[in-house]
């Protein structure tokens, strides 16, 4: 079984239909519902496609990301005490968001690709990435 975590940018993406990532995300659900694929999220990220959705689009489609993000097939993990000093490390040794470090993380924890499309990741040596932006 494939396990890929998704970061917010690749979530965000899929919301707002932009292609490639809708097709790309949406299989990869579709995957996980089958048993086929573990996907992943840090909660850090989860509550940043919150925040994003709210403050760029609506308290609506905040809301609804907050209530179907309990239904989808991947498994949004808290980070424990080390993964926050791991993200730490990550974003004080490259140019990412905070956010984005915890998305890296735990890619390393699970040593798996991760979802994202966000050219800032392209920075971390050693991280593989399954890009789903445009080039």
């Amino acid at each position: 079984m494939k396990t890929r975590v998704l970061d917010s940018w690749a979530i965000l993406e899929w919301i707002s239909g932009r292609q490639p990532a809708t097709d790309v995300v949406a299989n990869l659900l579709a995957e996980s519902e089958a048993g086929a694929t573990r996907l992943l999220m840090s909660a850090i990220n989860a509550g940043e496609v919150y925040y994003f959705l709210r403050k760029h689009h609506s308290e609506k489609l905040a809301e609804s990301w907050r209530e179907s993000s309990r239904t989808l097939p991947a498994t949004i993990e808290v980070p424990t005490a080390n993964e926050i000093w791991e993200a730490a490390l990550l974003k004080g040794l490259h140019p990412i968001a905070y956010a984005d470090a915890f998305a890296a993380a735990l890619a390393r924890k699970y040593r798996c690709p991760l979802v994202t499309g966000d050219p800032e990741l392209r920075s971390i040596p050693n991280l593989e990435l399954e890009w789903i932006g445009r080039s």
